[in-house]
């Protein structure tokens, strides 16, 4: 019996019994592998009208060129953005909200932080 290889593209997601390498001891899952497989990734745009980037969601992707693609088919379907950020999920950190007062406590006594203590001018107008 012989085992063909198969060249997958970025969007493919073949059954198991197609090619690929289906060895859970690799490093890396292999793209001919389902996309549950693949790592997921935050997505994250900027609009036209915007000078931050928002988080819109979430996909599947085997690396991060595949994932800004598929960020651009899901997300920018009617050319609203200008930019694209994917971030691998695994490397996001988040505070615990249930520690949020103890957390956010020494802030606090830093008023000076606040901007009610500097007088802007006119053009300073995205503050």
């Amino acid at each position: 019996m012989k085992n063909y290889l198969r060249k997958f593209y970025y969007g493919d997601i073949p059954d198991d019994k197609v090619g690929g390498n289906n060895n859970e001891t690799s490093k890396n899952p292999p793209l001919g592998g389902r996309g549950a497989d693949w790592p997921l990734w935050e997505v994250f745009i900027r609009s036209k009208q915007g000078l931050d980037h928002k988080h819109v969601g979430s996909l599947h992707a085997a690396d991060a060129q595949m994932a800004i693609e598929n960020a651009r088919d899901v997300y920018t379907r009617r050319m609203e953005g200008v930019s694209i950020w994917v971030v691998e999920s695994k490397y996001i950190h988040a505070s615990n909200p249930e520690q949020a007062g103890e957390f956010f406590e020494p802030a606090v006594d830093k008023i000076y932080r606040h901007p009610t203590f500097y007088d802007l001018p006119d053009e300073v107008n995205q503050m």
